[in-house]
């Protein structure tokens, strides 16, 4: 069997791309529509909650699709089904941009979510198995600056694109990029050394699933997982509408343009998982969290400055609170971490599912304040979460 991945070697740089390229392009094609959804209010007829839905389905199947995925990796092998989720994806997404009707675009969005849910939980539980133990929150925080850079990416692109030839070359050239991200992938992952397939008697998921509820600490990163990101995804998905709006006014392309914000997460999940490593996890988490809700308060503001201030300071500290509590289930979870895996991002993107399309019930109400205030209350219930991790006993350590 071969030696753990270390840090600094070649295998490291290796699995880094290439997981780095697998995050890019599996948000890229997630989050690409989320600037264009007042673009699709206005051109389908349909209200801000309603055109959330193009991402609310993506990231509801992908969230169901997690929890059958993850076994079949068991069986198949973590790197053949990453390959097959990332072509499906983003072949999916070029037929996206075909598609004439409303009704026909979710169906192939929701189709894209489930082809998606082979990467996120397969990578965490990949990493997991062939790092060493000093490199998982190193790797994991590199992981998800692949994912903020697509998510990123597929932003900015999709609102310039859409303003110079309209939303579908927009997701044509999505598609186009995440091919090429797939093909990077297939080429530079180094296959599993330290996990042989193995047939999982199906009978027997239900009880690999229920047995992490049983520990002191993952159903409250599950929590975390949830509340966090479902905070994090209402902040971007209704702040198009506020700035689409007097006083601000701005352009599909300037709202984009925003989206750049997504490099201050890039740093901030690499940064603050190499800090979780050194400090500790349960001295982190905490101070990710307080700092996003200092974000979400200064986004309240008038001043655009203060506005966009906000969001970047809210954006560091949900990506640094994300790659600590990741990582984190991947050290608490010492059998069926694929499983623990997929637990964690269920919830993450049910959250972003559920409670990015209730936002718009706050924002249909109550405009930025309402959504603003909700934000707030999911990110306290996470600090109160994260508060009652950092008095649990220590979690035991993985060997190697």
């Amino acid at each position: 069997m071969r030696e753990s991945i270390e840090v600094g070697t070649p295998a490291f740089r290796r699995t880094a791309l290439a997981l780095a390229a697998a995050g890019f392009s599996t948000f890229a094609v997630l989050y690409a529509v989320q600037p264009l959804l007042p673009v699709f209010a206005e051109e389908f007829g349909v209200s801000p909650a309603q055109s959330s839905l193009s991402l609310s389905l993506s990231t509801g199947l992908l969230a169901v699709a997690l929890l059958v995925v993850s076994p079949l990796s068991e069986v198949w092998g973590r790197k053949p089904v990453m390959v097959v989720s990332l072509f499906a994806s983003a072949l999916l997404t070029l037929v996206a941009a075909l598609m004439p009707t409303w009704e026909g675009f979710l169906v192939v969005r929701a189709l894209a979510g489930l082809a998606m849910s082979g990467v996120p939980a397969v990578a965490m539980a990949y990493l997991s198995e062939e790092m060493h133990g000093r490199a998982i929150a190193l790797a994991m925080g590199l992981l998800i600056s692949g994912n903020s850079l697509g998510g990123m990416a597929g932003r900015l692109l999709s609102g310039a694109l859409t303003d110079l030839y309209g939303w579908r070359v927009a997701m044509a050239v999505i598609g186009l990029l995440a091919l090429a991200a797939a093909v990077a992938f297939l080429r530079s992952l180094p296959a599993s050394a330290r996990f042989t397939p193995h047939p999982l008697p199906w009978r027997s998921v239900p009880g690999t699933f229920l047995h992490h509820f049983r520990d002191a600490g993952l159903p409250w990163l599950f929590a975390e997982a949830f509340l966090l990101m479902g905070g994090f995804v209402t902040l971007y998905n209704y702040i198009g509408f506020r700035l689409l709006e007097p006083p601000y006014s701005l352009s599909q392309t300037a709202i984009a343009a925003i989206f750049t914000i997504y490099l201050a997460g890039t740093a901030a999940s690499t940064s603050i998982g190499h800090l979780a490593g050194v400090f500790g996890q349960r001295r982190v988490l905490w101070v990710a969290i307080v700092t996003a809700l200092g974000g979400i308060a200064l986004t309240t503001a008038e001043s655009l400055l203060l506005v966009i201030a906000g969001i970047v300071v809210a954006t560091v500290g949900f990506f640094g609170a994300h790659s600590v509590a990741s990582s984190w289930v991947g050290r608490r979870a010492l059998a069926d971490r694929a499983q623990a895996s997929s637990i964690y991002l269920f919830l993450y993107y049910l959250g972003s599912s559920v409670l990015g399309t209730a936002g718009g019930w706050f924002f249909a109400h109550a405009g930025w304040t309402g959504v603003a205030a909700f934000v707030g209350a999911l990110y306290l219930a996470a600090l109160a979460a994260a508060v009652r991790l950092a008095v649990l006993p220590t979690p035991p350590e993985p060997e190697g």
